[in-house]
């Protein structure tokens, strides 16, 4: 079992570029993958979406790609028509200040390279989709695996709480069997009390008749159908768990299917006992829903 909720990143350098992976996933329908590539990647958009659903079934996936340019902050060759050029220039700078009475200070070398590198020709800061699609490829695997691991840790924690959940569920449905025959019983008692009190001495209604009615008014409160089918969905629920497949819908539908039987028990229900089976019923398959929305 996997959920559908984790966070993992990777970074590394390449191309005279460091990047890092952002993946964040969330709860979702189905796989629902968001990718935001710096300007010049979008080439890379078809090939990761492909790396993603190979490891992933369902959630709403966010991946972000961040790319910095390695700026070299070495020592750099100077070009000596540059720095002759710039010379000349100050030189002239200075002539003029000069001659109108306005001093120059000196000139440091740190400044003057700086003055001669200004009309050079920078590095590329633009990525080169080609030359990284490997690297960024490569590191998106790693980071998608690493997403993978995280909601796997993350669904053996959901498999225990939901293996909980239906002890409880099995555990109150032998609790509802039980009650079955009495509810039925007491449904019975109650309504010939109640007619024979309305009735009082005039007993004009066929006692046969009346019997008939009752019977039919105790077979409709009878739960026994609706605990042979909840019974059924905790087989259905427990193969599910140990089936080592994606379950999330699955186990979805069934959860639905427990809340629509558990309803049935409770409007059926003719006893104090069995209506408190009933919402505690409704307590834990709601939420063994909540859980099993987070699974993928």
């Amino acid at each position: 079992m996997k959920s559908m909720t984790g966070f993992a990143s990777e970074s590394g350098s390449g191309d005279g570029f460091d990047w890092r992976w952002d993946v964040r996933s969330v709860n979702g329908r189905g796989l629902d993958l968001k990718l935001r590539l710096p300007s010049g990647l979008e080439a890379l958009d078809a090939p990761l979406r492909a790396v993603a659903q190979k490891y992933l079934t369902r959630g709403s996936v966010s991946a972000q790609l961040s790319l910095t340019f390695q700026r070299v902050e070495a020592a750099q060759t100077i070009d000596a028509a540059a720095l002759s050029r710039a010379l000349d220039g100050l030189q002239f700078i200075r002539t003029e200040c000069e001659a109108r009475g306005m001093p120059v200070d000196a000139v440091s070398a740190e400044s003057l390279i700086s003055l001669v590198n200004s009309g050079a020709d920078g590095p590329d800061e633009r990525p080169d989709a080609a030359a990284l699609k490997k690297p960024l490829e490569a590191a998106f695997d790693l980071t998608i695996k690493g997403l993978l691991r995280v909601r796997e840790a993350e669904g053996a924690q959901l498999n225990s709480v939901i293996s909980g959940q239906m002890a409880q569920i099995e555990s109150l449905i032998r609790d509802a069997e039980s009650c079955a025959v009495e509810a039925v019983t007491a449904l019975r008692d109650r309504t010939m009390r109640q007619v024979r009190e309305l009735m009082g001495a005039d007993n004009a209604l066929n006692a046969e008749r009346l019997e008939q009615e009752v019977a039919i008014l105790a077979t409709k409160a009878d739960i026994r159908e609706e605990i042979d089918r909840l019974k059924a969905h905790v087989v259905a629920a427990r193969a599910l768990l140990d089936s080592g497949e994606p379950i999330g819908r699955r186990l979805d539908f069934l959860t639905q299917e427990f809340n629509r039987e558990t309803n049935t028990i409770c409007s059926k229900s003719a006893t104090e006992a069995l209506t408190r089976i009933g919402l505690d019923l409704k307590t834990v398959v709601e939420q063994l829903r909540e859980q099993a929305a987070n699974v993928e």
